[in-house]
């Protein structure tokens, strides 16, 4: 078995539904698959002693879980009084109208579509729910309206789909977009660096005690990644998918689609830095 201090990010290991750090609780959505890991991570975020919580990705339109993040709240003395999104995919924005309705709370989001009321969210902002303070902080490339949630306090970051606990994210291009995606990670190591965040609180996956250690490991596997792909292209794949074959030739046949999607982007890269010719 490998050590997970060996890994990217030092995973924890155990169950990945609980308590996390001081104010976040993980309830795990039962929506697992290749693309999502073990499930959603819904985040339970809240000052010890507040009444008040606030909840992030209220994950699929599933009424068990959602029913289940209610009850988790409210079995630690907590009413949620406002919903968060880190993005608007369906594994992670689909219940957050029916979560509303049931909690009677807004919904904030970047996108104005999945926002429930009249306030959205942008970067600076500064959340204060019940006296916690979490900060936006804005994370294109994943998808355009990405967000990542920076809470002082527990030095932490929630990271939606921008940093999983395990593995590496999608570039879901045309939406996404891969410099995006490489000023965000740069953005968060940033945090690592100057703010000390060192807890990464993923969408999916186990919570990364090595918040640095994971960002320079996606960083890196950016930069493999397209000096592969340019070298795909050199060696005449000239299609998205000729390069996925040449690749992603050890990576599991299920998940070509999505590589396909990620090719995309760094193929835009490329030919956008003028690495590779116009096609």
């Amino acid at each position: 078995m490998t050590d997970a201090a060996a890994l990217p990010g030092q995973p924890r290991g155990g169950a990945l539904s609980g308590p996390a750090t001081a104010r976040a609780v993980n309830v795990l959505a039962p929506n697992a698959s290749a693309m999502t890991l073990d499930g959603t991570n819904t985040w339970i975020v809240s000052e010890p002693d507040s009444e008040l919580a606030l909840v992030i990705d209220p994950g699929p339109l599933d009424d068990i879980h959602l029913q289940a993040v209610i009850a988790t709240a409210e079995k630690a003395g907590k009413r949620v009084a406002l919903t968060l999104l880190t993005h608007g995919h369906p594994d992670h924005a689909e219940g957050a109208a029916r979560f509303a309705e049931l909690t009677r709370t807004k919904v904030r989001a970047l996108d104005p579509a999945l926002r429930l009321g009249d306030e959205g969210l942008a970067a600076g902002d500064v959340i204060t729910t019940g006296g916690l303070e979490m900060r936006v902080v804005p994370t294109p490339g994943h998808t355009s309206d990405s967000l990542c949630f920076y809470l002082p306090a527990d030095r932490a970051v929630l990271t939606g789909d921008t940093v999983l606990g395990r593995g590496t994210t999608l570039v879901a291009h045309p939406d996404g977009r891969l410099g995006d995606y490489l000023d965000s990670l740069r953005r968060l190591r940033s945090l690592t660096v100057d703010d000390g965040v060192h807890t990464v609180l993923p969408g999916h996956g186990p919570v990364l005690d090595d918040a640095q250690g994971a960002v320079e490991f996606y960083l890196a596997h950016r930069a493999h990644r397209l000096a592969q792909v340019e070298t795909a292209v050199e060696s005449g794949h000239l299609t998205a998918a000729e390069v996925v074959a040449d690749v992603y030739a050890d990576v599991d046949r299920s998940l070509w689609p999505a590589a396909e999607l990620s090719v995309r982007a760094q193929l835009e890269y490329l030919r956008e830095h003028g690495l590779i010719e116009q096609g």
